[in-house]
C-alpha cells in the first residue's frame, strides 16, 4: 500500500510541493479552509465502483457525479455506488478522506471531469487527511494517466 510519504516523494520529484496542514482536509470544505481557496478549487478524489468494479473519479469540490455520464465515461455498465469505509483503503491503498489519484494501483481506471478547467491551479490531496498538492489539471493528467472527460453536470 502506497503511504503519503511516497506520494510527497513522488510529487516532489514532479517539481510538486505538497502542502501540509494542522487541520483536517478530508472534505472539499475542509480542504478550501485549510488551503485558503473556494470549495470548486479543491479537486476531490472519489472511489466509486460501477458494478464491481472500482473507478476514481477526480472533480471539482463544488460538483456531483451523474451516475449516467459516469458510466458512460467509464464504458461500464452497472449499479453505481460507493465502497464501504474499508472498502476505500483495499482498493486504492489510501484511508477515507485522504484518497488521492496518485500511485494508485494500475488496475484502476482515474476519470479527470472537465469541471476543474475552470481554474488555473487546482487542489487534490496528496494521501492522506492533512494535505493538498497544487498543480494545473494538464499536470494532474500528466501524473495519473487520467482520463479528462464529463461526469458531472
Amino acid at each position: 500500500m502506497t503511504t503519503q510519504i511516497e506520494v510527497k516523494k513522488y510529487l516532489q520529484e514532479k517539481g510538486i510541493s505538497v502542502l501540509t496542514f494542522t487541520e483536517d482536509t478530508s472534505t472539499s470544505e475542509l480542504a478550501a479552509k485549510a488551503v485558503g481557496c473556494s470549495v470548486a478549487e479543491i479537486a476531490k478524489t472519489m472511489v466509486v465502483l460501477i458494478g464491481d468494479t472500482p473507478v476514481v473519479v477526480v472533480t471539482s469540490g463544488d460538483k456531483k457525479i451523474k451516475s449516467s455520464l459516469l458510466k458512460k465515461a467509464a464504458q461500464l455498465k452497472g449499479k453505481v455506488k460507493f465502497p464501504k469505509f474499508n472498502q476505500v483503503k483495499e482498493i486504492t491503498g489510501f484511508d477515507p478522506g485522504g484518497v488521492c489519484p496518485f500511485l494508485l494501483p494500475p488496475n484502476i481506471k482515474i476519470l479527470i471531469d472537465e469541471s476543474l478547467r475552470r481554474f488555473e491551479i487546482i487542489y487534490p490531496a496528496a494521501g492522506d487527511a492533512h494535505s493538498a498538492a497544487p498543480m494545473s489539471v494538464d499536470k494532474l493528467l500528466e501524473l495519473t494517466g487520467g482520463i479528462e472527460c464529463k461526469v458531472c453536470e
